[in-house]
This record gives structure tokens, C-alpha cells and sequence, in this order.
């Protein structure tokens, strides 16, 4: 099974760049600045972290400071997992 990690960059790297380059995301990068993802983008990613991950995103969690680099998604989904409840 692939780690946490690789799922979340394959994700954005095939959905949001249409790349398998691994060098065309960094870890530590905002997706929205960057340009990497929009409002639209932001939901296709939640929709895929709760399926991925088998978490429910709040509507409160949907901040960049939980959404807006690879770094920022894999605590958050660690987060989660490790406490269900809002993280």
C-alpha cells in the first residue's frame, strides 16, 4: 500500500498538474498561490482526502492552514486520524 505521502502528491500531481513529475511539487509550496489549485480544486482534494483517508473535513478545517501544501494536508490527515473529532 503507498504511504500517506505519495498518495496526496500522485493525487495533485496527476488531478491538478497533469504531471508525473515528482519535481514539479514541492512539499512546502502553496498549492494557491502557486496557482496549483482553485476553490474547485480545494473541493475535488477534500472529496479525495475523505475517500483516501476515511476522514470527514469539516466545513471549519477547510482553511489553507490545513489544505495549502502537501506538508500542511499530511498533518492535517494525521490530525484527523489520530483525533476524529475538528482538528
Amino acid at each position: 500500500m503507498m504511504n500517506d505521502a505519495r498518495q496526496v502528491r500522485d493525487f495533485i500531481l496527476k488531478n491538478f498538474l497533469f504531471s508525473e513529475n515528482d519535481a514539479a511539487l514541492s512539499d512546502t509550496g502553496s498549492l494557491i498561490a502557486e496557482g496549483v489549485i482553485d476553490s474547485t480544486g480545494v473541493l475535488e482534494l477534500i472529496m479525495f482526502l475523505e475517500q483516501t483517508f476515511r476522514i470527514e473535513v469539516a466545513e471549519e478545517e477547510m482553511v489553507p492552514e490545513n489544505l495549502d501544501s502537501v506538508e500542511k494536508i499530511l498533518a492535517y490527515v494525521g490530525r484527523k486520524r489520530a483525533h476524529p473529532g475538528p482538528a
